[in-house]
């Protein structure tokens, strides 16, 4: 299995359990998070790693399709759908060189029209004309950390996109032998190869966002280039909950300053910020900080960040503590 070993990866056997999975993911994420390795862009690539290494493998179907094909998994049921639909196809001898008979591709989507083509062309001299197959758009799931979608960022990654074949130009034969399969596409037509990208991340993207890169999609029989789309997944942050442009976090404040105010510190996706807290303020009370949320997509506005206060009672009090406690509940029997 060529690329990369995603059970490498995760630290676990070939045979661990969903749970397994899980759990090593979860040790793993904490100790590479951007956030307690600020800066560290190791770290950053260990982190966006295992975040892919986790969506594949635990997902039982696409885990399924690593372990036979690596990293084609994406292209697993065109090609089982393809060769089997091949296989049968009554007529067709490549070998033989006996004409096929027809077959109908269309259940492949544009990959269906490489085949077409390639089967068209086997033992059947007369045909000349194909009609060139439509380039091959492609998908690709990429997981996005909170502070990329809201500083935006560059990334660099590898993926496999579909190519017509080099040696036979598509057609899946060899030459003037219209009935052997060419041997480095094994008659299909086409190839698989991997493929470096760089993909600028807007900011804003969330769950869903899809991003088009035109052109970097696999490549059609006659030289058109398809689109790639990238769907954004984002990976889940260890302060903020995001509901769409805002922020929800929670801060622990001291007794004192809830009862009688004062300011605390706040986290925020651009270093810390202060929160005026009101005297009396009750524990679970929320505080909106506006525009501290997140980039609006395509927009220079942003939304807001939502802090719940957890007031924190105080411990270990000294014996002067005490009374002064002991001297407020006498003031204030149902406090």
């Amino acid at each position: 299995m060529a690329g990369k070993d995603y059970y490498n990866i995760l630290g676990v056997n070939k045979s661990a359990t969903t749970q397994e999975i899980k759990q090593a993911y979860r040790k793993l994420a904490r100790k590479y998070h951007p956030d307690v390795n600020p800066g560290d862009k190791t770290a950053e690539a260990k982190f966006k790693e295992i975040n892919e290494a986790q969506e594949v493998l635990s997902d039982p179907e696409k885990r399924k399709k690593y372990d036979k094909y690596g990293d084609q998994w994406q292209y697993a049921d065109q090609f089982e759908q393809a060769q089997q639909q091949a296989q049968q196809s009554a007529g067709w001898r490549p070998s033989g060189g006996k004409a096929y008979t027809a077959t109908d591709f269309g259940n492949f989507g544009d990959l269906g029209d490489i085949f077409e083509n390639l089967y068209r062309g086997y033992g059947d001299s007369t045909r000349t004309a194909q009609r060139p197959a439509r380039p091959k758009a492609v998908q690709h799931t990429i997981e996005v950390t909170l502070e990329e979608a809201y500083h935006g960022a560059k990334r660099v990654f590898q993926l496999q996109v579909q190519e017509a074949c080099p040696e036979c130009g598509g057609t899946g034969s060899t030459g003037r032998f219209r009935a052997r399969p060419c041997a480095t596409c094994a008659g299909f037509g086409a190839v698989v190869k991997p493929k470096r990208i760089e993909v600028k991340i807007p900011q804003g993207v969330n769950d869903g966002s899809k991003i088009r890169l035109a052109g970097e999609g696999s490549t059609g029989m006659d030289g058109a280039k398809g689109d790639l789309y990238l769907m954004v997944k984002m990976v889940p942050h260890p302060t903020f909950d995001r509901k769409g442009d805002n922020l929800h976090t929670e801060v622990a404040i001291p007794l004192l300053t809830a009862i009688l105010g004062g300011e605390v510190e706040v986290p925020t996706l651009r270093g810390r910020g202060a929160l005026t807290i009101p005297p009396e303020t009750q524990n679970g009370n929320t505080f909106r900080l506006r525009g501290k949320g997140m980039p609006k997509l395509g927009k220079s506005t942003y939304g807001d960040l939502y802090v719940k206060v957890r007031v924190k009672l105080p411990t270990k009090l000294s014996e002067q503590e005490k009374k002064l406690y002991e001297q407020l509940r006498t003031l204030r029997p149902n406090y």
